[in-house]
């Protein structure tokens, strides 16, 4: 974060991933809007993209990393951002992502620490990502299953979202990415230093995601996001199966934002964020004034 002047600040955000999806330019796509949220959770405007390759050139047609970068520079260009550059390196698998500038207002940065109690917590898009890329990948489920609704989502932008946000108290935000739900919801517990409570029933999830753990599908980071937040789940008031109970670790690639607003302001913020074609926005909870942690009801 640098400050620029007075009114305006620069944030700096680098993040790439490995492809989501076969399809290179669904994977630029998705690649570019993960790494522009981050600058979104912050209430900044992207400004100009640097691109961070990694590509096995000896091993893949050039082709696919055209396709990939168009993809990418695509979503720039709806971002309003300029795509000025970049750097690529031959690596054994392929990476991509951007290096993404910003500017904000220095006394408006939002972060995930300034949750108060009596906020009520809203998520823009469903879960369930990870489960699925993995899916595909193994053949248990057909990639066309992806394209008709989940890969448009996931390759949104979450413009819209924060713009319609930042009209109401907005006291903090994150994007859910690699931690999944409970994950992310616990780095708001301990920014806030309150108690998280989710309300299960509420929690969208993508079409398909429940079935893939049923069929033994899992993600590389199920077991690890467990751990980080096992001893922080103060409370169960629900019974889950066991595959319910995976998908609250389910990391995400390019996932929705959480907001936190004041509970007399969600029903206002939610009809315009469905107004604003946030259509999956619901309010998955809210936050109390207890000890840090997260109960499930």
């Amino acid at each position: 974060m640098y400050r620029l002047s007075d009114e305006i600040a620069m944030i700096s955000t680098v993040d790439f991933i490995t492809p989501p999806v076969d399809d290179p330019y669904w994977f630029g796509q998705i690649s570019a809007a993960n790494s522009i949220s981050d600058v979104y959770s912050m209430g900044g405007k992207p400004v100009t993209a640097l691109n961070v390759v990694m590509f096995p050139s000896k091993q893949l047609d050039m082709g696919f990393l055209k396709d990939i970068l168009r993809g990418g520079y695509d979503k720039v260009m709806e971002a309003g951002a300029c795509l000025v550059g970049g750097h690529t390196v031959d690596d054994e698998e392929p990476k991509y992502g951007l290096c993404v500038n910003g500017v904000i207002h220095p006394d408006r940065i939002i972060t995930n620490a300034g949750s108060l109690p009596g906020d009520a917590l809203i998520l823009t898009k469903a879960l369930g990502s990870g489960v699925l890329f993995n899916a595909v990948r193994s053949g248990k489920l057909p990639f066309k299953e992806l394209e008709k609704e989940i890969l448009p989502s996931l390759a949104e932008l979450n413009d819209k979202a924060m713009e319609t946000a930042l009209q109401f108290d907005l006291h903090a935000c994150t994007d859910i990415t690699g931690f999944g739900i409970l994950g992310h919801l616990l780095e708001v517990a301990h920014g806030a230093d309150a108690r998280i409570v989710v309300n299960h029933k509420n929690l969208p999830f993508y079409p398909y995601a429940l079935d893939m753990y049923k069929k033994g599908e899992t993600t590389g980071s199920n077991k690890a996001n467990r751990e980080m937040v096992a001893k922080h789940v103060l409370d169960m008031q629900i019974t889950l199966s066991r595959h319910e109970d995976e998908l609250l670790y389910d990391p995400q690639t390019s996932g929705g934002l959480l907001f936190s607003v004041p509970k007399s302001q969600a029903d206002e913020m939610l009809s315009k964020l469905h107004q604003n074609g946030v259509q999956a926005a619901i309010c998955i909870g809210e936050v109390l004034d207890e000890p840090v942690g997260i109960s499930v009801v």
